[in-house]
């Protein structure tokens, strides 16, 4: 039972993160193929303690990767809902020249 439960939370972060995936904002990165490769390369895995480590660094990837979006999101409203740059001052001209 506690086999078909871990195997179910592998399977929702799996999910997860190809979801977060779709967003990702390096397109040369490839986020989704690399994320395979590394599930794909823990397959072999048999011990409770060595999933559970792999599932804590898929968790970790997860937020970090939300902290991504969160930031990208943050740069994009302050470039646009920010003050306009103040133009520089000119030069005065004197009425002689």
């Amino acid at each position: 039972m506690a086999a078909r439960l871990t195997r179910l939370r592998v399977i929702g972060l799996y999910k997860d993160l190809q979801r977060l995936g779709r967003d990702y904002p390096d397109p040369s990165y490839d986020y989704n193929g690399r994320m395979r490769r590394l599930f794909e390369k823990n397959r072999h895995l048999k011990t409770e303690d060595e999933i559970n480590q792999a599932i804590r660094l898929g968790e970790f990837i997860k937020q970090e990767t939300l902290a991504l979006y969160t930031l990208r999101k943050y740069r994009h409203l302050k470039r646009m809902y920010s003050d306009p740059p103040t133009p520089p001052p000119q030069a005065q001209q004197h009425p002689n020249t």
